[in-house]
């Protein structure tokens, strides 16, 4: 078992910048690849990010330019620093790991293990 605690959620006006982070703890060797999901109000969740413990790194479109995912193995820590936010940022952001999984261009991500989840953080961009 895997358990994720993400942290650095907040308020803040378009443009602005924050950085979340998701401390894994338990089986943590278990985390072959991590990542950062959200999910808006009515809507389904979708992938913002993700990374591979190799180091390469998969953005959905939305996220390119603006987002940068980082692992740091010895703190057992993902972070997800967002620049430039816009008001259609604002969802919940969750922290997601499995093991023995890939990676595709686009922010795909899949293998024959289960998904862990956090419990969230909220994000919201004001205009």
């Amino acid at each position: 078992q895997v358990q994720l605690v993400e942290s650095g959620g907040g308020s803040v006006q378009a443009g602005g910048s924050l950085r979340l982070s998701c401390e894994a703890s338990g089986s943590t060797f278990s985390t072959t690849c991590m990542g950062w999901f959200r999910q808006a109000p009515g809507k389904e969740r979708e992938v913002a990010a993700l990374i591979h413990h190799s180091g390469s790194t998969s953005y959905a479109d939305s996220s390119k330019g603006r987002f940068t995912i980082s692992l740091d193995n010895a703190k057992n820590t993902l972070y997800l620093q967002m620049t430039s936010l816009k008001p259609e940022d604002t969802a919940m952001y969750y922290c997601a790991a499995r093991d023995r999984c890939w990676l595709q261009n686009r922010g795909i991500w899949g293998g024959p293990a289960p998904v862990y989840w956090g419990q969230g953080t909220q994000v919201t961009v004001s205009s």
